[in-house]
């Protein structure tokens, strides 16, 4: 990155992926936070909700994250609420079994999203992208609940089986959309724009491969809950 026209450009993608994650992780906050009130017992009720407080705590690191670059993090937030709100719009839980599936498939589908554009970060603002992706252990909450209940009623596997790829198909589909609006982003995603001391790999930042990534974790995913890809 040696013109100033790029320094820029880099620098607004930055922004755009730390103001989407941001965002991401203060809808999650939100959702999950409601979702908690569809727990059968307090014991999943209780787990959701500590859920919920562990993503409004990464809301507040990318958001630091922001303002240390530069950037007023509402602003920075503000050109992803559209596409993000009709996400949860377009895959509301009917219920409790449902809402873990989506807290699982998607979460997992987005953050295995961010690690890819992460890659091309500069140290910091990856180190804090990666910190907020962490698996603190819900995923095996999820898992073993939604084992449980198909274990205990099988016809339910094929309703959530339906629903896990409903989630996959909204994700990509706002994905695009972000990445048609958002030409900055787009480009970092497609290993245009890296920073300095960013591991450089061609091969690794090409679109469609990241895409077979994505589809292949969440195949590994739909499995690991006993569900169809």
């Amino acid at each position: 990155m040696t013109s100033s026209a790029t320094t820029e450009s880099y620098r607004t993608a930055v922004t755009d992926l730390l103001g989407l994650v941001a965002y991401g992780e203060l809808t999650a906050f939100e959702r999950l936070a409601s979702d908690s009130g569809l727990a059968p017992t307090l014991a999943g009720k209780a787990q959701v909700a500590g859920m919920a407080a562990a993503e409004f705590d990464h809301f507040r690191k990318v958001r630091t994250r922001l303002e240390e670059v530069g950037a007023e993090s509402t602003a920075a937030m503000a050109p992803f609420v559209g596409a993000v709100d009709d996400f949860h719009e377009h895959t509301r839980p009917a219920d409790w079994l449902e809402s873990l599936v989506k807290a699982y498939i998607g979460d997992t589908l987005t953050a295995d999203f961010y690690r890819e554009a992460a890659r091309f970060l500069d140290a910091d603002s990856r180190a804090v992208v990666e910190s907020v992706l962490e698996d603190m252990g819900h995923g095996a909450f999820v898992v073993e609940h939604v084992r449980a209940a198909i274990a205990a009623d099988p016809k339910v596997a094929g309703r959530l089986a339906l629903w896990g790829r409903r989630i996959m198909g909204e994700a990509l589909t706002q994905a695009q959309q972000i990445a048609t609006r958002r030409p900055a982003l787009a480009a970092l995603l497609a290993g245009l724009l890296v920073a300095p001391d960013a591991p450089a790999n061609d091969d690794l930042a090409r679109v469609g491969e990241m895409l077979t990534r994505l589809a292949e974790g969440h195949g590994a995913r739909m499995a690991s809950l006993g569900l169809s890809a």
